[in-house]
């Protein structure tokens, strides 16, 4: 069994380093190494997992809507990325509408989430926090972790949408995706350490006092400290959460390297205070006041929403408008809560409502297409779920209810483009194989038909869908002789 192992595995490998390998000079380094992507091609796998990333991964969220916010740090983040080891590379930014404290970087984008931000105290600890993310892009980490990923998956012969979550498709009937993180980028703890190296060294370079990386290290522990106790017994999110801070070294061993990296840098001359907190505080008045919104009640909604607790997910969300109408997620959030009442009409104001202050929310736009559904208008509810997969590709419930769409109006073709995918990354729900089933038997692949049938009896064979995939299995062996 191993001597056939080495012998599979050796073309593979073979062929994955004649399609893909090449040695590379490290930016950073200096030194070669070998590197599976080519700068051309980090780009594109960049803009390709951005609004998976926005969406699905860290806290998910989209994007916080704050022009005047993102104006300001956006140009305090194009002069870290001048300042940096790659300033060829396009670079944007984004506020990412989540209560998680995070950051992260890909080719291309570098993004803070709301929960982050909200909680800093100085324009000199988001230089640095910024331009820690944006050295994993400048030291090529980011590109090192796809080509580990493009090799495991031509090892193990290619692999299908990662995705993860609830077995059911109730979840299309809540706010966020069950797609769960898409990005999520383990960095080795010496990639952590380079990348506070990189951070001191930028923000440095542009005059702040890199003092501030120590101040925004001690911060960034407290502040996540302060969430992990915000979630109390939550044990998804707070094991999601716990999980991203495993792969970060201790910020006593951070602080101690960054102390050193200090002492041995060259003094550059410091702009001012070293920190620009006025300024930075003036511009971030707005956010901390919405971010304790989200915080006091939408977070709240959304917890009690999952768990099915209709009256206190609607009193959150009554608390939320109460203190700020202008907010996508809140009117969305309470059209979930309608829609989970069958309330579809209420349900279809709340969401407009959303749409009409952001038109590419998509939670609100999934929330349309699911609306739609439910009240048996598959043609519109194909309209509006197309659409929520071209603002988030990775959500799973959109392929689940675009899939049924397809399948009542007798498209079985297209039903399969976007069932087999959910069920590949749900392989357990009650219902979605039996239907797979019929629509391969309509289009005469029979093979396909008896293997889904033959899998929603196992796991569910009472049920209506289950009784049909008993029946319509065994009418097939006995017709085929399988």
């Amino acid at each position: 069994m191993r001597t056939m192992r080495l012998i599979l595995v050796i073309p593979l490998l073979f062929l994955a380093f004649t399609l893909f390998g090449s040695c590379a000079v490290n930016p950073v380094t200096g030194q070669s190494q070998l590197m599976l992507v080519s700068e051309e091609q980090e780009i594109a796998m960049g803009k390709e997992l951005y609004p998976n990333a926005l969406w699905g991964g860290e806290g998910g969220g989209g994007e916080y809507r704050d022009e005047r916010l993102k104006t300001y740090l956006k140009g305090i983040v194009v002069n870290i990325h001048k300042a940096s080891h790659r300033p060829n590379l396009p670079v944007d930014f984004a506020i990412q509408d989540s209560s998680v404290p995070n950051a992260w970087a890909i080719p291309g984008y570098v993004v803070m989430t709301r929960g982050l931000l909200a909680n800093l105290n100085n324009e000199a600890e988001f230089a640095y926090i910024m331009g820690h993310e944006m050295g994993h892009v400048a030291a090529r980490h980011s590109a090192s972790q796809m080509s580990k990923g493009m090799l495991a998956q031509v090892l193990l012969g290619g692999a299908g949408i990662a995705l993860a979550g609830s077995d059911y498709s109730e979840a299309a009937l809540t706010l966020g995706s069950i797609g769960g993180s898409l990005l999520l980028l383990k960095y080795s703890r010496s990639d952590e350490l380079e990348a506070d190296r990189l951070g001191v060294q930028y923000m440095t370079r542009l005059g702040y006092d890199p003092r501030n990386a120590l101040n925004a290290q001690k911060n960034i522990e407290n502040i996540s400290n302060e969430y992990i106790r915000s979630l109390g017994q939550e044990p998804g999110e707070r094991g999601f959460f716990e999980d991203l801070l495993s792969t970060h070294p201790r910020t006593s061993v951070r602080v101690e390297e960054m102390q050193n990296i200090i002492n041995t840098m060259p003094r550059q001359p410091i702009r001012g205070d070293g920190t620009n907190r006025q300024q930075f505080q003036s511009a971030t008045t707005e956010i901390r006041k919405t971010h304790a919104i989200y915080t006091n009640y939408y977070d709240k909604g959304v917890r009690a929403l999952k768990k099915d607790n209709l009256p206190e997910a609607a009193s959150f969300a009554q608390m939320a408008l109460a203190q700020d109408q202008k907010r996508a997620p809140f009117h969305t959030l309470n059209g979930f809560i309608m829609l989970k009442k069958k309330d579809y009409s209420g349900a279809e104001r709340s969401f407009q409502q959303a749409l009409s202050i952001d038109p590419n929310y998509q939670p609100a736009v999934r929330g349309m297409g699911a609306k739609s559904y439910f009240q048996g208008k598959y043609t519109e509810s194909i309209q509006y779920l197309r659409r929520s997969l071209t603002l988030f590709p990775g959500d799973l419930p959109s392929f689940y209810f675009l899939g049924m769409g397809y399948y009542r109006t007798k498209s079985y073709r297209n039903a399969i483009a976007y069932l087999k995918p959910f069920a590949d990354a749900q392989p357990k729900h009650p219902r979605v194989h039996g239907i797979l089933g019929m629509c391969y038997e309509n289009v005469g692949d029979v093979n396909n038909a008896y293997n889904e049938y033959v899998k929603q009896a196992k796991i569910d064979p009472n049920s209506d869908v289950g009784k049909t995939s008993v029946e319509r299995a065994r009418s097939l062996q006995l017709k085929y002789g399988r």
